[in-house]
């Protein structure tokens, strides 16, 4: 058998038509096309909270979501405590309302994936001031019948111990 022959069989590659090969390249394929998927997610999210827009901010987080929001108490569990936090901060900000996500960093399993960003807020409250600050952002996702949605999150800003305020004016 001559060398060229050789090198053709499929002992002397064995990576070709290797079924393990196959399922790594499916999973690579997989993993960023969920990864696609949330961030069209977030990004769909992002034009729902600018246009305050309640439903298209809910429609990313699962029903049993657990949030450490910026407000207390320390811990909302489900859809409807999500909902309350968001329609308040609606209520209390004229349209439209600025947010933007910045370095945002997605890690993903098979159905469970995790994210954490750098997230603006700003915009003119209804009694005229005008907010401006950055918060740490990090959500978890879980694969829910085919869809990645919020299954925890956590928003917040850094407090300087010595005085217990919060630290509004930290840019990235």
């Amino acid at each position: 058998m001559s060398v060229d022959k050789v090198r053709d069989t499929p002992d002397a590659q064995p990576w070709r038509g290797s079924r393990r090969l196959e399922g790594l390249e499916s999973m690579a394929i997989q993993r960023a096309t969920d990864e696609a998927n949330i961030r069209q997610r977030i990004d769909r999210w992002v034009e729902a909270l600018r246009a305050m827009d309640l439903e298209g901010v809910m429609s990313l987080y699962a029903p049993d979501i657990v949030s450490f929001d910026l407000v207390a108490p320390l811990r909302h569990a489900g859809a409807e405590a999500k909902e309350k936090n968001w329609a308040n901060v609606f209520a209390m900000y004229q349209r439209p309302l600025g947010y933007e996500i910045r370095d945002l960093t997605l890690t993903l399993g098979d159905d469970v994936a995790f994210g954490h960003s750098l997230n603006r807020v700003s915009g003119t409250l209804k009694n005229g001031n005008r907010t401006d600050f950055w918060l740490r952002w990090t959500a978890c996702f879980r694969k829910i019948d085919g869809n990645w949605l919020i299954a925890h999150d956590q928003a917040s800003v850094p407090v300087d111990p010595e005085s217990g305020r919060a630290l509004l004016n930290l840019e990235p």
